[in-house]
């Protein structure tokens, strides 16, 4: 079902500016709305010159409003700016400014006050393309940012528990094979004391089961498995040189390790607190499977504007979830979304994944896309998709998901999906 979005009226901009990002220096092209004369100029990247250059702007154009496009979406700058309530962002997407350039200039040269231009071009001609930035009330962008940093994290702890992986292979190779979790506090503890085959095979067997006992592992046969693995154990390599430089910076990587755990756990405590004392909630928390984890990042997704989306497949495009259709004469092809908010996809996919343990349609679902001849991730798609549609008017109507009720629905309709889940529920 779709709904008429209200339409925001555009003020009455004084001033349009293209702001080409950097790390260091900004450069800029600006076109006042009665001029076709074009001014430009390089900003430093700094709170005191931003502030310079947004107030001599305010007082040149009596404070009215002025649009800026800028090639980036939540980065430094944008924050930046954000604070000054007569600057109207515009954020561009990379992909749009890329390849306006190559169309433009198809030898490939690459400069920044061209690159200023450009962007003011695009504002200038093709506004009605870009959304102007508008942020969400502190309360959600307080769970956004926190959710999106913590998954920040998360990947780094990934990346270094492979490192940390990669290394053992080189010289403790079975080290792996004994501890599935190599980001546990007992594997950080056990390579900062004893880093080596070497070192660990010189430790008494009753002082290791009390370091594994110590550690909260309780079951005698895999203790004793593990002292009898390391008394057989024979070293990989014999390298001295090669043993000293890569157990030292394991002894690093499991510091680093512990250290993300420990920043993970601290932003857990601080999304909780913040999803909690946000009114909508209490929606996404009723959401199958959603969690502790899942539901802070589906309200993240979805935010507090309702006015955002006119319907469920906005949603479903921007998120990445719902395919790309290409035609080109008598040819159509469907494939995978690249250009989206990987982040987001990936809180509806992994959510969808996770739905299939605590609901009985969506896994029946799962089941009919499998059996269709879906491989595993297109049939998690598929279900991300539906459910999208369901935390869509659950989030438009500000009502919790009641899964009684959508199974009623589906029955009413006499949905195929209805019968097969009446049939996986009697087996």
């Amino acid at each position: 079902m779709s709904e008429d979005r209200p339409v925001t009226p555009e003020p009455q901009f004084a001033a349009f500016v293209g702001i080409d990002w950097a790390d260091q220096k900004h450069v800029w092209c600006l076109q006042a709305v009665d001029s076709k004369k074009r001014e430009s100029g390089e900003l430093e990247h700094t709170p005191e010159a931003v502030e310079m250059w947004v107030g001599q702007l305010c007082q040149r154009f009596g404070n009215r409003p002025i649009a800026v496009g800028v090639e980036q979406s939540r980065g430094a700058l944008v924050f930046m700016l954000a604070k000054y309530e007569p600057l109207h962002l515009f954020p561009v997407p990379s992909t749009m400014a890329a390849n306006m350039r190559k169309a433009l200039y198809p030898s490939g040269s690459k400069d920044d006050p061209r690159d200023a231009d450009l962007l003011l071009d695009l504002l200038l001609q093709h506004r009605d393309k870009l959304h102007r930035w508008s942020p969400d009330t502190e309360a959600t962008r307080r769970v956004q940012n926190l959710v999106e940093e913590r998954r920040k994290l998360v990947d780094e702890k990934t990346a270094q528990t492979n490192r940390l992986r990669s290394h053992l292979k080189i010289y403790f190779p079975q080290f792996p094979e004994w501890f599935e979790h190599l980001d546990s506090e007992l594997v950080g503890t056990l390579l900062e004391r004893w880093p080596t085959l070497e070192e660990l095979q010189k430790v008494p067997p009753p002082k290791l089961r009390t370091f594994f006992r110590e550690h909260h592992c309780r079951n005698e046969e895999l203790i004793e498995g593990r002292i009898q693995a390391i008394r057989q154990a024979i070293p990989a390599i014999r390298d001295g040189a090669v043993i000293e430089a890569k157990s030292t910076v394991v002894k690093v990587m499991v510091q680093l390790i512990r250290s993300l755990g420990e920043g993970i756990a601290d932003l857990d405590e601080k999304i909780e607190e913040a999803a909690a004392a946000h009114p909508d909630f209490f929606i996404f928390e009723s959401l199958p499977g959603a969690g502790a984890v899942m539901a802070p990042r589906l309200l993240a997704a979805f935010g507090s504007q309702r006015e955002r989306y006119a319907n469920a497949a906005e949603v479903q495009s921007y998120s990445g979830i719902a395919p790309v259709t290409e035609t080109s004469g008598k040819k159509k092809w469907v494939h995978f979304r690249w250009a989206c908010p990987k982040f987001l996809r990936q809180s509806f996919h992994e959510w969808a994944s996770h739905s299939m343990t605590y609901s009985l349609w969506a896994r029946s679902y799962y089941q009919q896309q499998r059996s269709k001849g879906q491989d595993h991730q297109a049939a998690v798609r598929a279900l991300a998709f539906k459910w999208i549609r369901i935390a869509f008017r659950c989030w438009k109507d500000r009502v919790a998901y009641d899964e009684s009720i959508y199974l009623a629905a589906l029955a009413r309709r006499g949905s195929p999906l209805a019968a097969h889940v009446t049939t996986a529920n009697s087996l």
